[in-house]
């Protein structure tokens, strides 16, 4: 894991300094809220309906024990005992003083974290695939890369006023987990002739207007990654467009453009870019790398895991939370934040302490954040994997949902968003429940249901097999279903059904859509979206509308 060096630390104790400068002068009214926007925004500090939320970086999604209890003393000191893990692998904190804003970034610093450009029209967080570095199909571990793209990013003279905000996300494995299709940038590593590289995708991303990223390029040779994204970018900051936020995005350049212009205008810049690297590039890739020293994992223990199998209840969590590691001896956990009727993404300070401690005594000291809003521990010895359970059992962490129906992704909504028009956490509290009274998911087996607030798709509803979008309808909460969305390499948005359902009736209707699936799958292997591929919307509506109105939505 890459650690900071005096560079580092001094930058941010400069940039914390002149931050706590413009809240000081922001309190004592020197500075309106519409001079001090701009400022917040750049530590990310955002204004919600009902407070200040900060949203702290969490890069690639990797962390180890000490700064996730440092997550944990923030969410104690200065909020109310709890942290939102979000989609783009950061942590948000949704009631914050602004006076303890600075202490919350010093405090943060001292474990080498942050908030920096976790808002604006800069280059988010660099998000990655959550199983890196331990998955059995994964092609080299991204996050030395990604960690290189963090450093290029942060603070980049020329990319800290794009036109709009700018999302990056990097993949080692040819199965994508971390969503590149649906990013401005997506990068999956490839190999040709033995040599990696990188097929970058440009152009994906969700919100008001939904789009799959095309291939700009099939490869990128590793030591030519940094100015080729420099080229991407900086042709879009020439003419991505500010006259309209709505179609500011990088998706819209390329759609308006089409992609093979900016291929030849990326292509254009890249020569010129890559002789200004002169290789510093490959220098730093290297140093990051010994940052990134695969742990020395400790054999043995399949025994005692296959005997631990035999408790039913155990069994039933590792078929769900566990997955195949990169030596046999070992098994990588997904730990659930999605207890059924609990807030998606929620952990208090005690259970982040509860998963600091299994990572120190377990998991090599290491822990990842998935963009699914869960917490992985990367490597965990087959041995210990009964006692793993049970210690998450004690904290109330061992929901045995992981990839099931009630392992639902979702914004904050209208609870605290100031952008939402409708609730997004009720309704995931409430369906996981109900799929819990049920007794239902695990035989419906796989199955992604992701719920967003509003048009801006935070919790990814596009690419959810079952995706519920909230919007206010003349001011009533309105929710519209769309079927057949996928967020890996198969990537698809998916479609809607027809007219949406009211608060009351949104549950009952991904209720039916369930059974529905049920009743027409072939057998219990075909997963539900290998159902709608196959089937179609047709079943699907007349489950959610009724022969009649089926007709008339079609």
């Amino acid at each position: 894991m890459y650690r900071y060096d005096e560079f580092d630390t001094a930058f941010l104790a400069k940039r914390n300094s002149q931050f706590r400068a413009q809240v000081e002068r922001r309190i004592a009214g020197s500075l309106t809220e519409d001079e001090f926007k701009p400022l917040r925004l750049m530590n990310g500090l955002y204004l919600q309906l009902h407070a200040y939320m900060l949203r702290v970086a969490i890069p690639y999604g990797s962390l180890d024990a000490q700064k996730m209890r440092k997550l944990a003393e923030l969410a104690e000191r200065w909020d109310k005992g709890y942290g939102h893990f979000t989609t783009r692998q950061n942590i948000q904190y949704n009631w914050p003083k602004l006076r303890d804003v600075p202490d919350m970034l010093d405090a943060l610093a001292e474990v080498g974290m942050h908030a920096i450009q976790t808002s604006g029209n800069t280059i988010r967080n660099v998000t990655s695939d959550h199983f890196a570095g331990a998955s059995a199909d994964e092609i080299a571990d991204p996050r030395p890369y990604a960690e290189l793209i963090r450093q290029w990013s942060t603070d980049h003279p020329e990319f800290q006023f794009l036109p709009r905000k700018f999302k990056i996300a990097i993949t080692g494995s040819p199965n994508d987990r971390a969503v590149t299709r649906a990013h401005d940038i997506g990068l999956r590593m490839v190999e040709r002739d033995g040599q990696p590289g990188f097929e970058v995708i440009v152009g994906g991303g969700l919100g008001r207007t939904p789009m799959v990223g095309k291939v700009i390029r099939d490869f990128v040779p590793e030591n030519e990654l940094l100015p080729y994204l420099e080229a991407v970018v900086h042709v879009y900051n020439q003419h991505g467009r500010r006259d309209n936020k709505y179609k500011a995005r990088i998706k819209i350049t390329v759609h308006e453009n089409g992609i093979d212009t900016i291929r030849d205008e990326v292509e254009a810049a890249f020569q010129r870019t890559r002789t200004e690297f002169e290789g510093v590039d490959e220098r730093v890739i290297a140093r990051i790398r010994d940052r990134f020293r695969a742990p020395a994992l400790v054999g043995g223990g399949a025994e005692a895991y296959e005997a631990a199998r035999q408790n039913p209840v155990f069994r039933a969590w590792a078929d769900t939370n566990l997955s195949e590691h990169r030596d046999p001896d070992h098994a990588i956990v997904t730990i659930s934040i999605k207890a059924h009727g609990q807030t998606p993404g929620d952990a208090t300070a005690v259970q982040m302490r509860v998963m600091a401690d299994l990572a120190e005594k377990f998991g090599y000291d290491e822990l990842r954040i998935s963009h699914q809003q869960n917490v992985i521990l990367p490597h965990v010895r087959k041995a210990d994997l009964a006692a793993v359970h049970e210690e998450l059992k004690a904290a109330g962490l061992a929901t045995a949902n992981v990839g099931l129906a009630s392992d639902i992704i979702a914004c904050p909504g209208m609870d605290y968003c100031a952008l939402a028009t409708a609730r997004a956490i009720p309704v995931a509290q409430q369906l996981a429940t109900r799929i819990e009274d049920l007794r239902i998911e695990h035989e419906v087996g796989p199955l992604q249901i992701k719920i967003s607030g509003c048009i801006n798709a935070c919790g990814h509803h596009h690419v959810g097999h079952i995706g519920i979008l909230g919007l206010d309808r003349g001011g009533v909460e309105t929710y519209q279903i769309t079927l057949g969305g996928d967020a890996t390499e198969t990537a698809a948005i998916g479609q809607r059904t027809g007219p949406g359902f009211s608060y009351e009736e949104i549950v009952p209707a991904i209720e039916r859509l369930m059974l529905a699936y049920l009743e027409a799958r072939e057998d219990e292997t075909e997963i539900f979206l290998q159902a709608y591929r196959r089937l179609g919307a047709g079943p699907f509506k007349e489950a959610l509308y009724g022969p009649e109105k089926n007709r008339d939505a079609a």
